[in-house]
């Protein structure tokens, strides 16, 4: 089953549950894949359908920061909860030294010498990684493995 398939049963579970919060949520998640889908006019892949979600977490995680800044605790939690319902679509996160084997592997592949190497490193990475690790950390080790 894919995964867009799979968050279709979800939500008519959720439906059927009369769970309208998790419901919500889903929806959201649904419409934001058939906005993307209809946009560049394509079916997406389980890939696409992981970046429609990581996008819309870096979305609520960053809802979530001015919220408490702005000490709106209703609004941080409505937003912690789609989070989860979100998080449960994410593939299994890769540990530090599963990350750091990586970088290592894409950094010998590339063939890299130094910073200007970059770009090359992550074009490696992004699509192994894609959901399974926060990219701004991963880019920030790959620039200290660079540096020396």
């Amino acid at each position: 089953m894919s995964l867009k398939e799979r968050i279709t049963e979800d939500m008519k579970s959720a439906l059927r549950a009369k769970e309208t919060a998790r419901l919500s949520a889903v929806r959201l998640l649904l419409a934001a894949i058939k906005q993307r889908e209809v946009d560049e006019r394509i079916t997406l892949t389980d890939g696409d359908v992981v970046a429609v979600i990581e996008k819309m977490l870096k979305q609520r995680r960053d809802s979530i920061a001015q919220y408490e800044a702005a000490k709106r605790n209703d609004l941080v939690q409505a937003e912690q909860f789609e989070v989860s319902v979100l998080q449960a679509y994410m593939p299994q996160a890769m540990s530090q030294v599963e990350v750091e084997a990586a970088v290592l592997a894409a950094i010998a592949l590339a063939g890299a010498k130094g910073a200007q190497d970059m770009g090359k490193v992550m074009a490696a990475l992004k699509p192994a990684l894609a959901g399974r690790a926060d990219m701004g950390k991963v880019s920030a080790l790959v620039k200290a493995k660079l540096a020396g």
